[in-house]
């Protein structure tokens, strides 16, 4: 920190690539940690001190530890097609409204309570030797640490946690949630997980962001050659990280985190839970300092990144700053889709699936991959506009603005496309401010 700012900068980038095996997505975990090592030797090499260490991702997936802290098996990535067609299975024995009236949170196929119950019904034998469920986050802090704790952010993405009630079982104690003057501390629910045919006892301790949790352990220092460093519980789930980051100046402020999905929505004091939160599918995940976040998951950049990933195959190799352009240069409102169609969660060859929804609406595909662009760029921001005026709806709110964060800000023609879409004056051509603070 100087002169009262805090500077970041980037030591070690690597990617995140799931891996298909036997027929499964997984992610790879030990390869993530192996990463992890390499930026904390990189930044002992620097010869700074390092004074702390924290992890945030992905929310909903998970890993099992079972009798002496042995991973068991790789964690199943959520885009794996085991959750297919199970939410409906699931809500013929526990009516949606029910779930979503303990949780929350929005109904999503890959959420944890569904990858859960999906793993129970095929008979996972994962199942009968777990003992304790980790999210990413918690499950990477344990191989460092060695401790065992569920972080709060991305424990209420679970739809497994009651944040008004929480059912405890003697693993929660008061530490399940945040307990602040009126707010109602809730916790893991316990009749809930039991229902789903998971265990209580997997589930424990939920750490509140900004507690320390651990440190490293002897073994990883040894093998390092790094000294006993704090590991701290932040905000796991990395929207919250990133809506904690907003440089927002008034209490009452909209976001939209940008990147392979978009998260739109703003933060309440209590969850917003009732039968209209439901029908617009929005959710209610735990924020930093007792927060919650009232939100839409939105499918995002990654249509554009499949789109992109199906012409590298094809031997056309476009920078995204070329894709960019030529969707500047691509006829405007040619065809629209819904980001969030099913259509578009599995990877794949996307622009194909572009076409195949814009036959099913009665719409001339868009031809090429500037109009393709074009097309998914165009669809994000009138899709931001619509959840954004659900979101005044939902929590009594009005907006100046919205800021936007997160990798997409480096695309200026969606900033500048979503400035104009939702009514901002940073939709007159002033890029900069609209990709801060739109």
């Amino acid at each position: 920190m100087t002169d009262n700012r805090i500077a970041t900068e980037e030591l070690h980038r690597f990617s995140n690539d799931p891996v298909r095996a036997a027929g499964r997505l997984h992610w790879d975990i030990l390869r993530l940690l192996h990463e992890l090592k390499q930026g904390l030797l990189k930044a002992k090499h620097k010869g700074e001190k390092l004074r702390s260490l924290a992890i945030d991702s992905w929310a909903v997936d998970f890993g099992f530890l079972g009798r002496g802290g042995e991973l068991l098996g790789n964690p199943y990535h959520y885009r794996d097609a085991h959750t297919d067609g199970v939410m409906n299975k699931l809500f013929a024995e526990i009516p949606a409204s029910e779930v979503f009236g303990r949780t929350g949170i929005q109904f999503l196929q890959f959420n944890s309570i569904f990858q859960l119950y999906a793993m129970a019904k095929a008979g996972n034998p994962i199942l009968e030797q777990a003992e304790h469920f980790l999210m990413i986050p918690d499950l990477l802090r344990y191989f460092l640490t060695g401790e065992k704790h569920n972080e709060f952010t991305n424990a209420t993405t679970t739809q497994l946690y009651n944040p008004i009630s929480g059912g405890r079982h003697k693993d929660n104690g008061a530490a399940g949630g945040w307990d602040k003057g009126n707010r109602a501390a809730g916790g893991w629910d316990a009749e809930l997980i039991r229902r789903i045919g998971a265990k209580p006892s997997w589930f424990g301790h939920v750490a509140q962001p900004g507690s320390v949790v651990g440190t490293l352990s002897a073994s990883v220092m040894e093998e390092l050659g790094v000294d006993a460093i704090p590991v701290l519980a932040v905000a796991e789930h990395d929207t919250g990280s990133a809506v904690a980051a907003v440089p927002a100046l008034n209490r009452s402020f909209a976001y939209l985190s940008c990147g392979t999905w978009s998260l739109i929505g703003t933060e309440v004091d209590s969850p917003v839970i009732d039968e209209r939160t439901q029908r617009f599918n929005f959710t209610n995940e735990g924020g930093a300092y007792g927060t919650y976040r009232l939100l839409k998951n939105i499918m995002g950049l990654w249509i554009l990144n499949e789109c992109r990933r199906e012409w590298e195959r094809a031997g056309l190799l476009y920078s995204f700053p070329e894709l960019v352009k030529m969707a500047g240069e691509a006829a405007p409102f040619a065809a629209f889709i819904d980001p969030d169609d099913d259509l578009f969660l599995p990877p794949g060859d996307m622009p194909s699936r572009i076409r195949q929804y814009c036959d099913r609406t009665g719409q001339r595909a868009p031809d090429g991959p500037g109009a393709i662009v074009r097309c998914i760029l165009e669809s994000l921001a009138l899709k931001y506009r619509y959840a954004l005026g659900l979101t005044e709806t939902l929590s009594g709110q009005r907006f100046d603005g919205l800021h936007m964060v997160g990798g997409g800000i480096h695309n200026t023609l969606l900033c500048r496309w979503t400035a104009n879409a939702i009514g901002s004056p940073y939709g007159q051509g002033r890029t900069k401010e609209a990709r801060s603070a739109i």
